[in-house]
């Protein structure tokens, strides 16, 4: 099938950008074009509008300041992946990046348009949700910054409005300082071009990575595809909080994470097992992250 008729629009301001979403009714944005082209080619969207972004430059880049990391909206996954500024200081977000399908869709295939799918079985989300990240919405009444943990409402449905679009995101730098905090992504696939049947974004901060025990001092775990949308557990990070990394507490960890997905199951692999395996992949991530961190390294 080929898609619907559209007027095609390309933009090369943010300003520009936000004008069309206010103007048009039923337009679509255009990001890397690596979901809505084959969305649109079988005609379960027909918009009468396209708006492609890929001619904004301000949409692009990765901005690392003292306080911050900033992701334009157009960055790739390519970019992210390779990028030394994220490995030095978040090497959860290219650790996430390289597990992304295989080079054709890192290549094209954008940040926002991650976010702004919202699939609850994306890297991206997943690791915004788990580090506190906020997503920068602009129309043309201005910004709006939505906290991630607020912006993922249920399955594919996020608190956007249809004159909006996702300029970047932001993480905090200040919980995570790289001489003492790792990071971890797992997922489980089946193959590099499928959706991840679990996945599990660890962060943990100790207090002396070059102690024979170092004490965790924050601990986060967060999961994709284990419920309608990114899923951060915080009383599995609770737990470990206040002492050194133990069995028991891993042990724990397993438990709380299964008890607290609300997976659904899918052809290769029913809720049961999904279950069982988020506990798995959240303690092997966590167990990831604090060997990195009392390493005294964040990659």
């Amino acid at each position: 099938m080929k898609p619907a008729p559209f007027a095609y629009h390309r933009p090369e301001t943010v300003a520009e950008a936000v004008e069309l979403l206010a103007d048009l009714e039923d337009a679509e944005l255009l990001a890397g074009n690596q979901s809505l082209g084959i969305v649109m080619a079988n005609r379960l969207a027909t918009p009468d509008h396209l708006v492609d972004l890929g001619a904004v430059a301000d949409l692009e880049g990765i901005a690392v300041t003292d306080d911050a990391v900033r992701v334009g909206a157009t960055t790739t996954h390519r970019a992210i992946e390779r990028s030394d500024r994220l490995a030095d200081t978040l090497p959860m977000l290219p650790e996430a990046a390289a597990q992304i399908a295989g080079p054709a869709v890192r290549n094209r295939g954008t940040m926002g348009g991650s976010v702004g799918e919202a699939d609850p079985a994306g890297n991206y989300p997943t690791v915004l949700v788990a580090l506190d990240g906020t997503i920068h919405l602009r129309s043309v009444d201005g910004e709006r910054a939505v906290p991630a943990s607020d912006y993922f409402l249920a399955y594919m449905f996020t608190d956007i409005r249809e004159d909006e679009l996702i300029e970047a995101v932001s993480i905090p730098r200040e919980p995570f300082p790289p001489a003492r905090t790792g990071m971890s992504f797992l997922e489980l696939k089946r193959a590099a071009q499928t959706w991840p049947t679990v996945s599990a974004a660890a962060s943990i901060r100790v207090d002396d990575p070059s102690g024979d025990e170092p004490v965790v001092e924050d601990a986060r775990i967060a999961l994709a595809n284990a419920a309608d949308v990114p899923l951060r557990v915080e009383e599995a990070g609770s737990i470990l909080e206040g002492e050194p990394l133990s069995e028991a507490g891993l042990a724990a960890v397993e438990e709380t994470v299964a008890d607290a997905v609300t997976p659904e199951g899918e052809m290769h692999a029913d809720r049961e097992y999904k279950e069982e395996v988020a506990g798995v992949y959240a303690r092997r991530s966590l167990e990831r992250a604090y060997d990195r961190a009392a390493e005294g390294r964040a990659d």
